[in-house]
């Protein structure tokens, strides 16, 4: 299942978000990945300053977001990093490693699930495209400025060359408290039956329907 926001972060985190961008260094997104050879775009410097306020903007939003905590039940978030994607670069069918270095925490991250952060208006950058692999069909996602993807890192994507302009965005990984997405699926769906329709529900179905909810989230957690 994928979560698709058009507005997940405002304007003014937005424009500060690129205004970093465009002020910091940025080295070979290989450093991450070195052995796919596939990868072709920038990411921003670890050591310079706007690294931290960057990954700490996106960090805020994202934990704050209920959509976001509803679909994803995130345990823990791994630092979101801006990557760019200037005219010929691309990143090619690829698929997230299981569990992810974080030399923040000293520990590994299991990614459950993957997120992109659309920072630049779709207009401005022909190609780069966000491509998920949906069994036989290939689903293209370019959301607006400030618009965020979540969607299972044990899917199959890619990055379409840029043609024109520069696609920048901002990416991270969620480790769910949830494990398997077809559970994380139904507890989802639950949550989103009680939020749509639990005021026209009697209110001891309503209890009853929460409280099947949150003992599946206390089964499989």
């Amino acid at each position: 299942m994928i979560l698709e926001i058009p507005d997940f972060l405002g304007r003014i985190d937005t424009r500060r978000l690129r205004r970093i961008a465009a002020e910091a260094n940025f080295v070979n997104g290989r450093l991450t990945n070195p052995h796919n050879e596939t990868k072709d775009n920038q990411q921003i410097d670890h050591t310079v300053p706007g690294y931290q306020e960057s990954s700490q903007i996106v960090m805020s939003a994202l934990t704050r977001h209920e959509a976001v905590r509803e679909f994803a039940m995130p345990n823990r978030i791994a630092p979101p990093l801006l990557c760019k994607y200037d005219v010929g670069m691309a990143y090619g069918a690829h698929f997230d490693v299981a569990l992810l270095p974080l030399p923040e925490l000293q520990s590994l991250l299991r990614s459950d699930l993957s997120a992109t952060l659309f920072l630049n208006d779709p207009d401005s950058y022909d190609g780069g495209e966000l491509v998920l692999q949906l069994e036989s069909r290939k689903v293209p996602i370019k959301l607006p400025a400030g618009g965020l993807v979540v969607y299972p890192s044990t899917m199959l994507h890619e990055v379409t060359e840029v043609t024109r302009g520069q696609r920048l965005v901002a990416i991270t990984f969620i480790e769910s408290k949830i494990i398997d997405e077809r559970k994380r699926h139904m507890i989802y769906t639950l949550g989103e039956v009680s939020a749509l329709e639990g005021m026209s529900m009697k209110p001891e179905n309503r209890m009853l329907l929460d409280l099947v909810r949150h003992n599946l989230i206390r089964m499989w957690s």
